[in-house]
């Protein structure tokens, strides 16, 4: 049952507008959403009307309420109460730059200095909410993030909003000439920052828990002796609380007078820091699955700045470690990257050159290896 809550509900009108209600429920025991859309004011006595209510039915809410209505629900704790939500403003991003894509959403300029991000799924305003918090959790400990502030709909699809006064991704960066060996060392500056950062128990997801259905997943499709092994291989990943990011790449790296910042939250977790560079190779490297005509199309950028930013990546990373130690452990990164786009091209129908290269890679590389953190 929807109700419609308009105009100021204060102690002149509370308890004839409450009798209203009442006869509007009957002996109705469902769901109940109060549509605040034309709610201008609702004083404590319009909240003590909404208490009794929520105290007879437990699954009442609130929905599309003001700025301004809401920050009253909030400021009495009632947005701890229950369940409320503010009214979406709509806005377009037609003819909009395009300035970020991933598998989650697109990032849109829409004004020399915003950005939003428009989530893919219809169903994302959870996902929206759960970056936004990640995002305050990283921010407050010192990773320099910029946190959405407000939510929008664009069409049936929701946003989140970002100030970001004419920045612009490491991707554009180096497509107007900035070196690629200065960025990769800025963004490693940034890298090391986060994986500076330990979170405590049951912050962040395990990644390795994530990781662990890869393997799993792909090792059906493996002989069994080399599948066992891939297994046992993750399983022997040591656990740590190590922040990472999830998707750290040139598109969700941005500069702002000369400020970085990281953006696409939403992938936030915590495990050992090979997790983070098997996701840096697989960006740059591994999703074209040996077909070099794609690398570096996802950002817009050349193959070369895309295998330059993966070399210079792992180099400053390891700084002080030798040729032959950091090759060692790309090709662990690797193994890990190639193991999780395995199993995904074959449950998507991928293309078979794809499937047949990550198998092929597989095959030859598990044998010969003892373990995959460094």
């Amino acid at each position: 049952m929807t109700i419609q809550l308009m105009g100021r509900i204060d102690s002149s009108n509370a308890a004839e507008i409450e009798t209203k209600i009442n006869e509007q429920i009957g002996n109705y025991s469902g769901e109940i959403t109060l549509d605040a859309s034309a709610l201008e004011y609702i004083s404590s006595a319009g909240l003590r009307i909404i208490l009794r209510l929520k105290k007879a039915n437990a699954e009442t809410r609130i929905i599309n309420c003001s700025s301004d209505v809401y920050e009253i629900f909030d400021m009495t704790g009632f947005t701890e109460l229950m369940e409320i939500a503010k009214a979406y403003r709509h806005i377009s991003v037609e003819g909009c730059e395009i300035i970020g894509e991933g598998a989650n959403g697109t990032v849109y300029r829409t004004a020399p200095d915003t950005i939003v991000k428009v989530y893919s799924s219809p169903d994302s305003l959870a996902d929206i909410h759960r970056e936004r918090e990640l995002a305050r959790k990283a921010f407050v400990m010192g990773i320099p993030t910029a946190i959405p502030y407000d939510v929008v709909k664009v069409g049936d699809l929701y946003g989140s909003v970002f100030e970001l006064l004419n920045a612009k991704s490491f991707a554009q960066l180096i497509n107007e000439g900035v070196s690629v060996e200065s960025l990769a060392k800025q963004s490693v500056e940034i890298l090391k920052t986060m994986h500076a950062t330990v979170m405590q128990d049951g912050e962040l997801p395990r990644k390795k828990d994530e990781a662990l259905s890869w393997a799993q997943r792909s090792a059906k499709y493996l002989p069994a002796a080399i599948g066992e092994k891939l297994i046992s291989l993750f399983e022997a990943i040591p656990e740590t609380n190590t922040m990472l990011h999830g998707d750290f790449h040139v598109k969700n790296i941005m500069q702002q007078n000369g400020e970085n910042l990281l953006i696409d939250m939403d992938t936030l977790s915590m495990g050992h820091p090979i997790f983070e560079l098997a996701a840096i190779f697989s960006a740059y490297k591994g999703y074209s699955c040996g077909d070099d005509s794609y690398l570096g199309t996802f950002f817009g950028i050349t193959a070369d700045a895309s295998l330059g930013m993966l070399d210079a990546t792992f180099r400053y990373y390891f700084d002080g470690c030798s040729e032959t130690e950091i090759d060692a452990i790309l090709k662990r990164a690797a193994i890990i990257s190639y193991t999780r786009i395995y199993r995904w091209m074959i449950e998507k129908n991928g293309k078979e050159a794809s499937i047949a290269f990550c198998r092929d890679y597989l095959l030859e590389n598990i044998p010969k290896t003892d373990k995959l953190y460094f």
